[in-house]
């Protein structure tokens, strides 16, 4: 059953695989890069924002890993802004009027400011059901001494869970003051957690864009051709060799693909050599059947005429020899025919070449091919139109087989209704010199013309098995001026005659070509 042809197209850029791993790796460290600088300006951008609404001043991302850094930060510079109030007039820390001024100017809404005069609390914009905890918790650790002298804020854990600083003063009525900067951690800072999160998102971006990266290539210029080889392989596994496998890839996979479609060719052409094959030995196996049978019928017949003493007269005897004779004769022809081409077909065939004068040889040939011609009362013509000193190297016993096969298959197909002719024409054509063996025999369709040099082939087998042979006289003619660096065709027309033409190139030495 004959599979469907199918292409597979396997498309791909004008580059080298290993320039597109290179490219490859380039992209995936460039785009990771890009990355990463997209992150550090985002980060950037919001350490300025940091900076703007905390007053925090930090060229460094610690923040987004320690927000406690930033709470201290925001707490730190409230206090250093009102050191500076402090020193500069003591009397506004404990003004309500200014306190809420300066309450309503801060930029964030995570800070408060809580005055303590005396022991008694005189302004606070803490407003929360913790007031009093708040309070106690002030109290005790103003009583244990945990603000004093401490470097940056004190952390309130618990309930609570604020950082907070403290600024000392003396009003001009010499009241001891105590300002308290309370941030609430509750209250995390927005912006370094936004950042963090941001920093997160980018990073897992990072990665899905590098593995995506990575993924799209393997798998457009790896898992995709690799799975088309495997449909190929399975199809040729199956014995499907009717398929086409296409690459405009320009790489190595690309060459890894054109050649197993060379391969795929091959095998297609092997196969169908071998199916040919096959079904020629099959008519060779035919045809040597039925071409060895008719003489041995013959002979058989002959031998028995002899012992049943059907040949009782000396001429009856002679006639029925010399027919057994003859038809031996076709056997062992057919025999060395059969080897012959056993060799052509291994490209065994045994060569002498010589340099041979065409002219000379040919009379030898024409002198022999005359008597036996003569004697079927065939005419041969001899018609030499070339330099009388054109020389070729030719094997002079494989090209007088060539001649032979030619002259026999004519004789074979001459016309009875008239008289047989046969004409040797030779020609200089430039570098070469033509031979045309003329017949006028019953000729070639036009259909059968081109394929008389085929192994075993008949252009009409009952015909040709009655005269005999074995359809590969010709074909050994063709093998034989092929391997002479020649060509060789016919042309024919039924009624008229068949011309066998073939060429050899000249022979020219080093002198002659000098001369020229």
């Amino acid at each position: 059953m004959q599979l469907p042809n199918k292409l597979y197209n396997i498309r791909g850029v004008r580059m080298k695989l290993k320039t597109k791993i290179q490219l490859a790796f380039c992209v995936l460290s460039i785009v990771p890069l890009i990355l990463v600088v997209g992150v550090l300006s985002v980060g950037t951008y919001k350490l300025k924002t940091i900076y703007n609404t905390y007053k925090i001043d930090m060229n460094t991302y610690t923040v987004m890993f320690n927000p406690m850094l930033a709470f201290n930060a925001v707490n730190s510079s409230i206090e250093d802004e009102l050191e500076v109030v402090r020193d500069a007039n003591p009397d506004l820390l404990c003004d309500p009027e200014y306190l809420d001024e300066y309450f309503n100017g801060l930029t964030n809404d995570a800070t408060d400011i809580i005055v303590n005069l005396d022991g008694q609390y005189v302004y606070s914009s803490y407003n929360d059901n913790q007031e009093a905890e708040l309070y106690a918790e002030l109290a005790k650790m103003e009583k244990l001494g945990r603000l004093d002298g401490l470097q940056g804020g004190m952390y309130l854990g618990g309930n609570l869970q604020m950082l907070v600083n403290r600024v000392m003063f003396e009003c001009s009525n010499g009241k001891e003051g105590r300002l308290y900067i309370v941030t609430h951690i509750e209250h995390i800072v927005p912006q370094v957690r936004n950042m963090f999160i941001i920093f997160l998102v980018c990073l897992a971006a990072i990665l899905v864009a590098a593995s995506g990266c990575i993924s799209v290539w393997v798998y457009r210029g790896l898992v995709t051709p690799v799975r088309k080889l495997k449909e190929a392989t399975h199809n040729i596994a199956e014995g499907n060799l009717e398929f086409t496998l296409q690459s405009n890839r320009h790489d190595e996979i690309g060459e890894l693909i054109n050649d197993f479609e060379v391969m795929r060719k091959r095998l297609r052409d092997s196969a169908e050599e071998k199916i040919q094959n096959d079904k020629e030995s099959r008519e060779l196996i035919s045809n040597i059947s039925h071409d060895l049978k008719t003489p041995m019928t013959a002979i058989k017949g002959y031998v028995e005429g002899i012992m049943d003493g059907i040949a009782d007269t000396p001429e009856k005897m002679d006639r029925y020899v010399r027919t057994i004779y003859n038809k031996t004769v076709d056997m062992d022809k057919l025999i060395n025919e059969l080897t012959l081409y056993s060799k052509i077909d291994a490209n065994k065939i045994p060569y002498n070449f010589n340099k041979l004068n065409v002219a000379q040889y040919f009379e030898d040939c024409v002198s022999e091919l005359k008597v036996e011609l003569d004697s079927r009362n065939i005419e041969l013509g001899y018609f030499n139109y070339a330099d009388k000193s054109s020389v070729i190297i030719a094997d002079p016993e494989q090209l007088k087989r060539v001649i032979n096969n030619i002259i026999s298959n004519s004789v074979k197909y001459m016309s009875s209704d008239r008289k047989g002719i046969i004409n040797i024409r030779i020609s200089d054509v430039d570098d070469f010199v033509q031979f045309e063996i003329e017949d006028n025999g019953k000729g070639i369709a036009q259909k059968d013309v081109q394929y008389i040099f085929d192994r075993f082939y008949r252009t009409d087998a009952s015909r040709n098995s009655a005269q005999g042979g074995s359809g590969i006289g010709l074909s050994i003619v063709k093998k034989i001026i092929s391997d002479h660096g020649g060509q060789i065709w016919a042309t024919s027309k039924e009624g008229t005659g068949t011309v066998m033409h073939f060429v050899l190139r000249k022979y020219k030495n080093q002198e002659s070509e000098h001369n020229e």
